[in-house]
């Protein structure tokens, strides 16, 4: 098995950057059915701590795994996901902010054949927005 992790070295990493833009929020909220009001209304959300409508965290998540699939998408292995562990959303994301996502491989169990990768998203101040572990299965 730690021949197949070859192509996914410890160290390895990759980025994706995208500007959140409101489409993005509507069209993600008609995909996943979640209109919560923290995310559809301006007017609500001008009241609150926040001052204006929240990105929802799993779009920032998508994001996440977008970093993920540059890496691992022409690998002469397959990978799927199994799972994101200690995902944490430390700062709010709204509409306008460009967020860049990196994916990190820190560690390799070629008994389970997992490679485990720390994946972070930050602003266009650079601070962080979202942590994770990713949880990846190699295939034969």
């Amino acid at each position: 098995m730690a021949d197949l992790l070859e192509g996914l070295p410890i160290g390895a990493s990759a980025s994706f950057t995208k500007t959140v833009g409101e489409v993005d929020v509507t069209l993600f909220a008609g995909l996943t059915g979640d209109f919560h009001p923290v995310h559809m209304n301006e007017a609500l959300m001008r009241r609150t701590t926040y001052g204006r409508r929240l990105v929802h965290g799993v779009f920032v998540l998508g994001l996440m795994s977008a970093a993920g699939a540059k890496l691992t998408a022409d690998l002469p292995v397959s990978t799927v996901s199994i799972g994101y562990d200690r995902v944490r959303f430390v700062r709010p994301v709204f509409i306008g902010d460009t967020l860049t996502a990196t994916y990190r491989i820190v560690e390799h169990q070629p008994d389970r054949a997992r490679v485990l990768s720390e994946v972070t998203c930050v602003n266009q101040t650079g601070e962080a927005v979202a942590t994770a572990t990713h949880l990846l299965k190699v295939v034969s």
